[in-house]
């Protein structure tokens, strides 16, 4: 039965926020950086740290497949799509970056620019803590509960994290998160604890 990963594959993404200043030409340059789970979660992120004040509030989000930028008013392609560009640089997902402009007399020209919004991300994305994430998978098995303590203790030993635990007369089923790559070796783990009577299922 096919898989259903919660992540399909393993992703880097940002342990924590971040946040970084720098003066260019002098205008002044505010970006703020953080870990995202929905797209919702990237609004608002900008939606809170972005300054009405400000000249310009540029920003972009990569989440899995799905991203989008904006430049806030500076011209197409100059702020939003650079600061998406340092996100996808460094291979970086489930991530937004906002930078707040504040313009200080001189013009930076369009390549300028693009170098002053797409520079200011990657400075700040670069000294951001990072972490990976595992993707994982979900299974399902049953386990008579003379076999439990043992089932559970070689399952943790093999990456697995038990999620769930429903009670019958006959036993226990076990919901489980596995790493995607250990899946078919838990699979034949749980086969072989249960003596192929625990039904695996991925979920």
């Amino acid at each position: 039965m096919p898989c259903r990963a919660l992540r399909m594959t393993d992703r880097i993404t940002l342990a924590a926020p971040h946040a970084l200043q720098e003066d260019i030409r002098k205008s002044r340059f505010l970006v703020w950086a953080a870990p995202i789970e929905s797209v919702e979660e990237a609004m608002a992120f900008f939606a809170q740290h972005g300054d009405p004040g400000a000249t310009h509030n540029c920003w972009a989000y990569r989440l899995g497949q799905q991203y989008r930028y904006n430049d806030d008013g500076e011209p197409t392609g100059t702020a939003g799509k650079p600061i998406l560009l340092a996100i996808d640089g460094q291979g970086l997902d489930g991530v937004a970056v906002l930078v707040v402009r504040w313009f200080g007399g001189i013009k930076l020209g369009a390549g300028g620019l693009m170098r002053a919004y797409g520079g200011c991300a990657a400075q700040c994305l670069r000294a951001a803590p990072k972490i990976t994430q595992v993707a994982l998978a979900r299974a399902r098995c049953h386990c008579d509960y003379a076999d439990l303590a043992r089932f559970k203790a070689r399952m943790a030993q093999a990456g697995a994290r038990i999620d769930q635990e429903d009670f019958t007369a006959e036993g226990a089923w076990l919901t489980l998160a596995v790493p995607l790559d250990g899946l078919a070796a838990a699979e034949a783990l749980a086969t072989d604890l249960t003596r192929g009577k625990g039904g695996w299922e991925v979920l």
